[in-house]
């Protein structure tokens, strides 16, 4: 009870702070750095150094409540034919930009619903990508699932195209869950899917689940836990339900007085935390489980986790462009996102120019900054000598002086720095927004529990 009154009293049941996916984060973004930026960028990538590349498929058949993504229904495959070819469109456009001999090392499409795409699609779409960007050695390439989205024709199509890792959304078994998200799906048939995975020789399976979802309860939390052991996942991602109707329309339908409250969402995190590295997990930044011979698992040992758009990371691209509505590209001299409303990335494209239509061109203290935040979200420590590997290093010293003292018990001083404590790595996210130059931005942020 000790732990949870200072856990309180430093914030963490109040705070709503990024995710820090990226530092700075989106909502630093601004219609200033566009598409005019995003060219040079890609004008001057290295040819040596391989890229990733992720591909955003904004349709589903169903919209689930809980979810803030930019995604929107469809009942037809028209509207997602019509997105293929202008996704093609812009990969001419790319191909115009991209110095000759750039290759890919890993791709990722996310969703909306990837696998919404038929077999003939999935295979005309990861060709078209290859024709322009082809893969480097070692390519890996990861989709997200629904599994009840998916066939064996589907999955198929997907191993032939190269195929390494499936991330399989699975929220939350429990019937009266799954009924106020918006999102029914039965053991049988997720289990069906992973049975079909595994027999198409896909070895990497990553299990999505989501606590803090309304109805949800120790007990319900539990049997869902239980059930996705059964499913052997080699990496589970844990994620905090983001309650945000006035960004996310859909989310309205979710009844507020069913949601657990902030110090319950604590506890479901915690309960997930202990079930998952006592049955042999690794935990891996703040809200990831792998395997001892998890690539993600290997990357945390070993200090090359990262994160970008996607969560935390092995990969080591430095690279990662966007492809389709709302994908945001990642360079070395900052971001863009593309147009985010189907549409009007759709008529940019058409007009004959990539879809660039916000972003941000970061500073040499942006990186010094985003350096602090990376080694804190993966590693829960600062390093100072791998800091001062940038100018201006010093500039940070009042900040991490400030935090030894504010979170006196929960954060360290080392030898080479600073570290958070096992105590302390619930209040992860409030330490690194200390050092955001960017926080005093008024956004609605998800929950810090």
């Amino acid at each position: 009870m000790e732990h949870l009154d200072n856990l309180r009293r430093m914030g963490l049941f109040d705070a709503r702070v990024p995710r820090y996916t990226s530092y700075p984060p989106a909502t630093a973004f601004s219609a200033k750095t566009g598409e005019a930026f995003q060219v040079s960028c890609l004008k001057a990538l290295n040819p040596a150094v391989p890229v990733s590349v992720y591909i955003h498929i904004p349709f589903c058949e169903r919209l689930c409540w809980f979810c803030a993504c930019r995604t929107q229904g469809t009942t037809t495959l028209k509207p997602v034919a019509n997105y293929l070819r202008v996704v093609k469109d812009e990969l001419a456009l790319l191909r115009a930009a991209l110095p000759a001999g750039i290759t890919m090392g890993q791709m990722h499409w996310g969703g909306g619903t990837p696998t919404i795409l038929p077999a003939p699609m999935i295979r005309e779409l990861a060709q078209a990508v290859k024709e322009v960007i082809p893969p480097a050695p070692n390519f890996s390439f990861s989709v997200e699932i629904d599994p009840t989205l998916v066939d064996d024709d589907k999955i198929t199509a997907l191993a032939e195209m190269g195929m390494t890792r499936a991330s399989i959304g699975i929220q939350d078994f429990a019937l009266d869950v799954q009924e106020a998200i918006g999102r029914k799906q039965s053991y049988a048939a997720t289990r069906a899917c992973v049975e079909s995975l595994r027999a198409a020789g896909i070895t990497s399976l990553n299990a999505d689940l989501v606590y803090g979802l309304p109805h949800q309860t120790p007990a319900k939390l539990a049997n869902t836990i239980a059930k996705v052991r059964t499913l052997d996942p080699d990496r589970i991602a844990l994620f905090g339900y983001a309650h945000v109707p006035t960004f996310s329309k859909r989310q309205k339908l979710i009844p507020h007085d069913a949601l657990p409250d902030e110090e319950a969402r604590y506890h479901l995190a915690r309960q997930a935390a202990k079930a998952f590295t006592g049955s042999g997990y690794h935990a891996i930044g703040i809200d990831h489980f792998g395997k001892p011979e998890d690539s993600l698992t290997i990357a945390a040992c070993s200090g090359h986790l990262r994160r970008n758009f996607q969560g935390y990371t092995d990969d080591t691209c430095p690279t990662l462009i966007g492809i389709g509505a709302s994908s945001i590209s990642q360079f070395a001299q900052g971001y863009v996102q593309n147009a985010s409303a189907t549409a009007a990335y759709i008529e940019r494209v058409e007009a004959g120019k990539l879809s660039g239509h916000r972003g941000y061109e970061i500073t040499a203290e942006d990186r010094l900054r985003a350096s602090a935040i990376n080694m804190l979200m993966c590693d829960f420590e600062i390093d100072l000598q791998k800091l001062d590997q940038h100018p201006n290093a010093r500039d940070l010293l009042p900040i991490h002086k400030a935090i030894l003292e504010e979170f006196a018990g929960f954060v360290v001083a080392t030898g080479q720095g600073l570290r958070i404590t096992q105590a302390g790595r619930p209040l992860t996210r409030i330490i690194a927004q200390r050092y955001d130059g960017f926080s005093d931005i008024v956004a609605q942020y998800s929950q810090a529990s």
